[in-house]
């Protein structure tokens, strides 16, 4: 749409060549802008002097063209003022802003709006502080030799850096990674099979687009990260619901509900929500699983970093002979969230796939922060920083502990604090997560429902409580706020059962 002087008219490209009369051809610009609703209803057009500068044209089709807009009652005139789009047109003429056709595009209208609608009902998302799952201990992130680099890079930015760059990323910052990840993860890869992505949510988008069909059966781990549910049902896949227990994912139980499932997608080093670390013999299980269904293993190792109890678990991707596994990890827990910085390891015969993929999306990564990254690794900045934290947060891991275990006794279970910035406790039978979760966000208290990690009915209800932003000195204060609303539902149904007797 285009500002003309007096009012506002459609894109007109007038072609003097074709058949068309021009004044048909303005007629129909007019008509088609109209119906569409890219003019609305008592919007002003331009006058026939100002439309004949503007196209380089007589007023003489404009005219014509006008006339029979008014004679159809599309345009109306008023004294004095001008010609606008007709305000008495039928409501039907204008889209309805929430009328949509049916079928495959009101599905995927349908699948976007319950996804919105389950953010705006959960503002453990959406907030930091106590227990907030995923936020970091910021204040001791080593800005002083961050900003320092920065600037650096900053002086020496030029033309080849201002340009496109590789899909696959910037090729120093991978082969930094490559040597990082053989190292400490026991990843088996070189740089060319890494690329860079916007953290592990756009890996397992990535993945979805490039492994999946609409209609394809796919493996989750129940409980599970709903955020992959949310992925796959919008690429139209079918997620199935594989249970997890103290091993791992029951591969037993995911091939007796689906064998030949497209793919599974796993936490193998630390199970989200619920901790558990997979055993060798599940891993290998898995791997030969896939093998023999021609499947793919997508996995997601987002915080293996920090582990408190024993050395860091190697990575499922390296026991994998037969190229299967696909390797997902992100700089999100380890340096900041807002750095988007993550990667995928892919098997070779997979990578121009992903590359052509990538290419067709956003074709390729921003560089500064990778060259940024590149020498934060290189010069041992990130590893010191990692060693560092993973103190603190054993530190505030084992004070939580201690103050859940104090103030609350048996009335919980704790799983899955040997690992990570997270941990979770599950409530009696009859306690609700997600009510309670609730009520403590009024309270600035940011309680994760264990009942919203899982697809099915049969719901352990808890919470997931993280503790990576908190610091020692306020993590007992917050378990005393969440033992006085463990225990206000039970006082409720004491007074309850009281006034009944």
């Amino acid at each position: 749409m285009k500002r003309a002087l007096g009012g506002i008219s459609p894109l007109i490209a007038l072609q003097r060549r074709v058949a068309k009369p021009l004044h048909r051809q303005i007629y129909d610009a007019y008509r088609e802008g109209i119906i569409s609703g890219g003019l609305s209803r008592g919007q002003q057009v331009p006058s026939t002097r100002a439309l004949s500068s503007e196209l380089g044209v007589s007023r003489i089709p404009i005219l014509e063209a006008y006339s029979q807009l008014l004679a159809e009652g599309y345009l109306e005139t008023r004294v004095g003022a001008g010609t606008f789009v007709s305000s008495s047109l039928p409501d039907q003429i204008v889209p309805q802003a929430n009328s949509h056709k049916s079928g495959k595009g009101s599905r995927a209208v349908a699948r976007r709006a319950a996804l919105e609608s389950w953010r705006s009902r959960s503002p453990w998302l959406r907030e930091s502080g106590a227990f907030s799952v995923g936020q970091l201990a910021f204040d001791h992130f080593p800005f002083q030799a961050w900003s320092t680099l920065l600037a650096r890079h900053a002086r020496k930015v030029n033309a080849v850096s201002l340009n496109y760059g590789d899909a696959m990323g910037y090729k120093p910052f991978r082969e930094v990674l490559a040597a990082y990840l053989r190292t400490s993860r026991g990843v088996r890869c070189d740089a060319e099979q890494i690329m860079v992505v916007s953290g592990s949510q756009h890996a397992l988008d990535l993945c979805a687009h490039v492994l999946l069909d609409p209609g394809d059966s796919v493996w989750v781990e129940e409980p599970g990260y709903k955020l992959l549910h949310n992925t796959l049902l919008m690429e139209g896949c079918r997620p199935v619901a594989v249970p997890v227990d103290d091993a791992g994912l029951d591969v037993d139980s995911g091939i007796r509900k689906c064998r030949r499932a497209r793919a599974a997608f796993v936490t193998p080093s630390h199970q989200y929500p619920l901790g558990a670390t997979m055993t060798a013999s599940r891993r290998l299980q898995l791997l030969d699983w896939a093998q023999q269904a021609d499947s793919w293993i997508i996995e997601d190792d987002y915080d293996s970093e920090y582990r408190y109890e024993s050395m860091p678990v190697a990575s499922l991707q390296g026991l994998d002979q037969n190229s299967r596994v696909i390797y997902i990890g992100t700089f999100s827990k380890t340096l900041f969230p807002s750095l988007r910085l993550g990667y995928v390891v892919i098997p070779a015969d997979l990578v121009d796939r992903f590359s052509a993929v990538r290419s067709a999306g956003d074709i390729c990564p921003p560089l500064f922060y990778q060259s940024v990254l590149a020498d934060f690794m290189d010069q041992g900045y990130y590893a010191r920083h990692i060693r560092k934290t993973r103190l603190l947060y054993a530190e505030r891991r084992s004070v939580l502990v201690e103050a859940l275990t104090d103030t609350l006794g048996n009335s919980l279970a704790i799983l899955g604090a040997e690992a990570g910035m997270h941990l979770t406790v599950t409530l009696p039978a009859g306690v609700p997560d997600h009510e309670i979760s609730l009520r403590a966000a009024e309270d600035r208290l940011w309680l994760w429902p264990l009942s919203s990690t899982y697809a099915g009915k049969n719901a352990r209800q808890g919470f997931v409580l993280g503790f990576g932003s908190t610091k020692a000195t306020d993590i007992a204060k917050a378990v005393r706020q969440l033992s006085d609303l463990l225990t206000e539902p039970a006082r409720k149904r004491e007074r309850s059962g009281r006034r009944a007797g």
